[in-house]
């Protein structure tokens, strides 16, 4: 009974790490995923700074040709200023022109505003370039050490596969069946330990008499809270490879 028990147990561990490593597998294209997302996120910054460049470069030169038209009106203020007849008129000439000066000065304080808004967009564009060739560098060797991951997974998972249908050819047919169904029923973990009289996964304790035929393992035993197969874990038996030692608890 214990060579049936002890490959249930190999099995069990098989079908654990198969779902380790399938869980893997289907989290590395989201990492590539997110790794791609981080580099395309410092690209757009520099999308967005080189846009903004642009749509400020447009708004300089209009307003320097605003400039260029004020200098135009002031210029012809001024020969009009010489042909005035009357103070009422030269004083509303020479308002005019102070007019068109100051309106002249607050437009070239926007074109300088706009100089500045470039220079510290360019500067912001030097350093996310930077930061670019770095997160390149670094996605680069983040993907191929996934790839490798993945590669070495995938040869790991057609390993457990082999060993799978080696253990499920071995087993016990009856035993196999129950294992099937309350693997299906039971998150995956069929089968559990049993140490120091408490189950292992529903955390039961099992009366003294109950425990004892669980350690002479003269027959299959189920937890009577949890109903999966139990077996007693400090058994010399039934201790598996470190390698193969891959039961997690699910509740």
């Amino acid at each position: 009974m214990k060579e049936k028990i002890r490959i249930v147990i190999e099995l069990q561990a098989c079908d654990n790490r198969i779902r380790e490593i399938t869980r893997k597998k289907d989290e590395g294209p989201l990492k590539i995923q997110r790794l791609k997302e981080e580099l395309g996120a410092v690209e757009e910054q520099i999308r967005q700074n080189q846009d903004n460049i642009e749509a400020l470069k447009k708004d300089r030169r209009k307003y320097e040709r605003d400039v260029q038209d004020l200098d135009g009106k002031v210029e012809k203020s001024a020969l009009r200023l010489s042909n005035v007849k009357s103070n009422k008129e030269y004083t509303a000439a020479l308002k005019e022109i102070d007019d068109l000066k100051n309106l002249k000065f607050s437009t070239e304080d926007r074109v300088l505003q706009f100089m500045e808004e470039i220079e510290e967009l360019e500067k912001e564009i030097v350093v996310l370039s930077r930061k670019r060739i770095e997160t390149e560098g670094r996605v680069r060797e983040g993907i191929a050490a996934i790839e490798e991951e993945m590669k070495s997974l995938d040869e790991e998972l057609q390993e457990l596969e082999r060993l799978r249908t080696r253990l499920t050819q071995s087993i016990d047919r009856d035993l196999l069946k129950t294992y099937l169904l309350l693997k299906e029923r039971k998150g995956g973990l069929a089968i559990s330990a049993v140490l120091r009289g408490v189950c292992q996964t529903c955390h039961l304790g099992f009366p003294p008499q109950n425990f004892n035929e669980i350690i002479k393992c003269d027959s299959v035993h189920t937890c009577p809270n949890c109903n999966r197969l139990v077996y007693w874990g400090e058994d010399a038996a039934f201790q598996l490879d470190p390698k193969q030692s891959t039961q997690k608890t699910i509740e």
